[in-house]
């Protein structure tokens, strides 16, 4: 079997397991279904698959990785979709919201950023996720961004969130402004075929109010276009839904691509 194969074998079992789950509970007019992690591996004896060794894997590839089942999908109302959020340790819920996933606009004007990502990282980055950190890093990304002098605090932060369960953040950045005025900054990335998750974006904020409270939290997110295209967004959290603040996109070139002309044209904006 080959390996797309084996993925897409892989998926079909997911997809058996979460549409049994949803749909066992769901009547219309539900706007929230919960269900513990241990529920997967009744229903997945139920339905004679093999469990994956990494159980939280089929929660990961339909919370941040892929789409829900179009069976799931169909049943939101006009102008609504399903995430499945976590709402406690090991507990988790679909739940209805405007949106579930946040999306680089292909229209947008891009700024030119000389590259100035060490070669060796360049050649040693092992996947999209780490090298796009790697950029954001070298590049003073998130400084040019924010408009905020940044430092970065930590990769890879897993912990614990009262009411909300685990919680991974890409990286989280700590800056200061000209005013005196401290921020925390979490930072989502993504690359290849992963697509930003507003439930993502919802878990960072209740990071920061756990872990840095009085401290104004700013969250961030990347996505790899092409070509070295980085959008960047920052978000915030309104009537309960995730949306776009400010969104920019950043073209990473060597030094000696980046002409005068726009240099005068970045000027001209500051005036």
């Amino acid at each position: 079997m080959s390996k797309r194969q084996s993925e897409s074998a892989k998926r079909n079992r997911y997809v058996q397991i979460i549409e049994s789950v949803f749909h066992d509970h769901y009547e219309e007019g539900t706007r929230e279904i919960r269900f513990a992690r241990h529920d997967l591996e009744a229903y997945a004896e139920r339905l004679r698959i093999k469990l994956p060794k990494n159980l939280g894997d089929i929660l990961y590839t339909f919370r941040y990785r892929g789409a829900l089942p179009a069976s799931i999908v169909n049943t939101a109302p006009e102008r609504q979709n399903w995430i499945i959020r976590g709402v406690g340790r090991s507990q988790y819920c679909f739940a209805l919201t405007r949106q579930s996933t946040i999306t680089p606009n292909e229209n947008m004007v891009d700024t030119t950023v000389p590259n100035s990502t060490p070669g060796l990282i360049e050649s040693y980055a092992l996947n999209d996720e780490q090298a796009l950190l790697a950029k954001l890093r070298y590049n003073r990304l998130i400084d040019v961004f924010t408009g905020t002098a940044c430092y970065s605090l930590q990769s890879h932060l897993r912990t614990s969130v009262s009411n909300v369960g685990q919680v991974e953040t890409d990286e989280v950045y700590v800056g200061i402004d000209r005013k005196g005025v401290h921020y925390v900054f979490p930072v989502q990335a993504k690359g290849g075929r992963d697509h930003l998750s507003a439930v993502q974006i919802e878990q960072d904020l209740a990071m920061c109010q756990a872990k840095f409270p009085g401290v104004v939290c700013r969250p961030i997110a990347a996505q790899f276009m092409s070509n070295n295209l980085i959008a960047l967004f920052e978000l915030v959290q309104s009537d309960g839904e995730i949306k776009v603040l400010t969104e920019k996109h950043y073209r990473l070139v060597p030094s000696d691509q980046l002409s005068s002309e726009e240099l005068s044209a970045y000027q001209r904006r500051a005036e």
